[in-house]
Parts: structure tokens; sequence; C-alpha cells
């Protein structure tokens, strides 16, 4: 054996995609039960009965939404869970998540098997696999998750349905996603890049609110974006109370400007529901019952806009600190998403 042989037989195994595709096959659940074989061209996704398909996807890309030394791990559960979120949104219930993972040639196969890992794990917490997806070479790496979900039409929650006079509330806390930026901002280290990539999809929560809410999406892009499109969506009016918003650890010991960068950067992945106020007490309980938290946040009147109602004054909800075609918005860090 020549020397240059022995010094490269310890070296890590570049992606090969038959190789990759083999690895799937074994390695994930849907490998030896799925109706079509892991690596077909195509998958079946079986919906429960009386039950329509709900269907998302979205795109993580290195340099923008997680970086270069980001755990891919947590690359791939953070794949599988902003697709989820979307999902938890209409109050659908996931069944099946597919990725495309494209990266660069020679990029080691052991990341791109931790980031299955990931998605595979993320996804079993809320009953649906990783049914298939593609993979190819590309410039920079980029996994594009779609989660396909299902959920009764008389069930289903969209955009236009808050009405004057609704509560508007969130689960969990708001901010989330602007702290861990500003860690980020602070200091790049390893528990603050996982930190960022770290997303709860509210999928039972999503199931327990969807009989209450009149309208209903996710904070992915901060809670003040959110309520912007709600309200336009809508066509009402919302007005968020600042008094009543449940910060994310940290952030009410900010000065004001600060903490509602924070607050309304993005990146928190919660859902933000407008609910009749008849319904509020048994849509909390309802959450409540599944682990969650639902908290009134503000209120849904007669008119245009999403608004802030502060100490002193009610001024108009803050741009998202976070905009993917451009600088974000107050100087603030680039965040993983």
């Amino acid at each position: 054996m020549t020397r240059r042989r022995e010094l490269g037989r310890g070296r890590p195994r570049a992606i090969e995609e038959r190789a990759f595709h083999r690895w799937l096959a074994r390695t994930l659940p849907a490998g030896s039960s799925g109706r079509l074989p892991l690596g077909d061209d195509a998958a079946v996704v079986a919906l429960p009965p009386g039950a329509v398909p709900v269907v998302t996807t979205d795109a993580l890309v290195e340099g923008i939404h997680f970086l270069p030394r980001s755990p891919p791990g947590l690359v791939g559960a953070a794949a599988s869970a902003v697709s989820l979120s979307d999902v938890a949104a209409k109050g659908a219930s996931p069944i099946a998540v597919f990725l495309a993972v494209i990266v660069p040639r020679g990029t080691e196969q052991r990341w791109a098997e931790a980031l299955v890992r990931g998605a595979e794990r993320t996804a079993a917490r809320f009953g649906a696999h990783l049914l298939g997806g593609d993979t190819k070479p590309g410039p920079v790496k980029t996994v594009v998750s779609t989660v396909v979900g299902g959920a009764p039409a008389h069930r289903l929650v969209g955009r236009t349905g808050a009405r004057a006079g609704d509560v508007l509330g969130t689960t969990g806390v708001v901010g989330r996603g602007g702290a861990a930026a500003r860690r980020l901002a602070a200091r790049r280290s390893a528990g603050t890049l996982a930190a960022m990539l770290r997303i709860e999809p509210r999928v039972r929560e999503g199931v327990a609110l969807a009989p209450f809410a009149r309208a209903m999406l996710d904070t992915s892009d901060g809670l003040a974006e959110s309520a912007r499109l709600l309200a336009e969506a809508s066509r009402v009016r919302l007005v968020v109370e600042e008094a009543s918003l449940p910060l994310a650890p940290g952030l009410g010991r900010l000065p004001t400007r600060a903490r509602r960068a924070a607050a309304f950067y993005g990146g928190d992945y919660e859902l933000l529901a407008a609910v009749p106020p008849e319904r509020w007490a048994a849509a909390v309980r309802a959450v409540r019952r599944v682990g969650g938290r639902l908290t009134a946040i503000g209120r849904a009147e007669a008119g245009t806009g999403a608004f802030l109602n502060g100490r002193w004054k009610t001024v108009p909800l803050p741009p998202a600190g976070w905009r993917p075609f451009g600088a974000p918005a107050g100087g603030a860090a680039r965040r993983e998403r």
C-alpha cells in the first residue's frame, strides 16, 4: 500500500448520490414501511378520512439562514420545523416531510446524514416522517423542506377571517428570535448558533386553536410583520398592547427602543390568532390542555393597519428586523431562521 493511500484512508467520505440514497433507505423508517420504496420517483401520502391536504415549502440557505459552522443536525431540525410551523398555522396535522439537499461537491456525507437525522427526529415528534426528496450539487449548502399535512376542510384557518372585536392572542413568548440575534451580534458562540436554530413549531397548539380561531398565522417574520399581514388580509385594524406582550427572558430589562427591536425582530415561530371574545376562554383552555400557553395581547377593530399601544401613545408597529433581500433593519444581526 502506498503512503498516499494510507494517508487517505481516514478521510471522511465525500457525499455520493447513490451511496447516500442507500444510507437513507437503510436508516429512515420510510425505507421499510413506505407504500413506495424510499428512493422511488414519488411517495404516497395517505390522508385521514375527510381531510384535505395542506402543503408548504421553505428553504434554508447557508450564509443567510445558517452559518458554515452551524451543527448540521440542528440545520435539519430547523428545516423540518419551519415548514411544520406553517402547517400548524392552518390548524393541520403534519403527515410527511420531504427534503431537497443541495451541497457543494466534496461535502462530507456525514454532514448530510446528520442533517437528515435532525429533520427526521423533529418530524417524528409530531407524527410525521421523512418520505423522500432530492440531492443535487450546488455552489452553497441549501435545504428545501416540504411538509404535507391534513385537516378537515371546515377546520382550516386562514388569514382573512379576523373581525372587529376579536381578541388577538399569541402562543409562547415574543422576541425569542430577536434575543438570539442580540446574543449572536455580541459573541458568535456555539451555544448561540444552536439557540437560533432551535425552533419549536406549535403543531399541537395549532390543532387545538383551529376550532376557535377566525384567523391565524405563524410569527416566523416576527409578531409585528405577522400582525400587519393579518390586518391586511382580514381588512381590520389590529392594536397590540405592549404591556401585555409575554416577552422572552431578558427583553423586559432593555430600554424601549432596544426592547422593541428585539421583540419584533422575527424568528419566533409562535402562532398569532384572532379569536372571537366569546370563544377566548375555551381557546385558552384548549391550548393549555396540550401543554401550551395562549396570551391575549390586543384586539381587532374596524379600520386598517397594525398598531402598538405603548405607555404614552399608539404608533404603527415597527418594521421587522429581518429582511431576507436586504440588510437587517436597525443594524440587527443576520439571523438563522
